[in-house]
């Protein structure tokens, strides 16, 4: 479904991205794991267009490197950035509107789905979402992402700041993504999350993919964890 090759990136003159190469099937948890400054959002904006990148990423097996992002969305492919970009003025619900795509089909999201998921954010619809706490920001950011009916979603820190109730319960809300069919690519440093819903886990160290195995293997390999993981 998504495929990376030999991919490169660049911010400026500054050479971010080593040969990157991975891949995300069709209704799979892939996380992509390291530490801060490993590469990892890097990795995921240059495949949502929003970093000069070189090399290949193939989309159903079309090249979208070098699209705009508007059009790397409209393809399918959502993208929840670690910052929460919400519309801070606007209602909870004004901001799922706007992340709706206008398209012939059925969506497989609608508003309900959203509020039956997080029924905190049905309480809170009429709210403006800039006094939202941080964990319903980020309910909020990752549900406009999928009214935008995306066959893939990249997310990236999910869980960063969240008190662990509320990571648990994102961990519940990426199962259900791929309950209903929906591929992820999930960027945590939460080695625990990661390994509790993957498929399949990469580790990236300075730009460079390090690891590639299933979360078992990961749990087998100290040496991987103790040199690119853990600090």
């Amino acid at each position: 479904m998504l495929s990376l090759s030999n991919l490169h990136a660049f911010y400026g003159k500054s050479h971010v991205l080593h040969g990157v190469s991975l891949d995300v099937k069709p209704g799979e948890i892939v996380s992509l794991l390291g530490r801060n400054g490993s590469g990892r959002s890097t990795t995921v904006k240059t495949i949502m267009g929003l970093v000069d990148g070189q090399g290949s990423v193939k989309w159903k097996d079309e090249e979208i490197l070098g699209h705009h992002a508007f059009d790397i969305a409209h393809r399918g492919i959502g993208y929840v950035p670690e910052n929460r970009d919400i519309f801070p003025e606007l209602t909870v619900h004004q901001n799922l509107l706007l992340g709706e795509k206008r398209k012939a089909k059925d969506p497989r999201w609608k508003t309900d789905d959203m509020y039956a998921m997080f029924p905190r954010l049905k309480e809170r619809q009429h709210t403006e979402a800039g006094v939202l706490s941080g964990g319903e920001q980020q309910m909020l950011t990752l549900c406009r992402t999928l009214m935008g009916d995306p066959d893939l979603i990249m997310i990236d820190e999910p869980t960063e700041g969240l008190a662990p109730k509320i990571v648990e319960l994102v961990a519940e809300y990426l199962k259900e993504l791929k309950r209903r069919g929906l591929s992820v690519l999930l960027v945590e440093q939460k080695l625990t999350i990661a390994l509790e819903i993957s498929e399949r886990c990469y580790v990236m160290g300075h730009g460079r993919i390090v690891f590639e195995g299933t979360p078992a293997d990961l749990r087998a390999n100290a040496y991987i964890r103790k040199e690119w993981l853990e600090v």
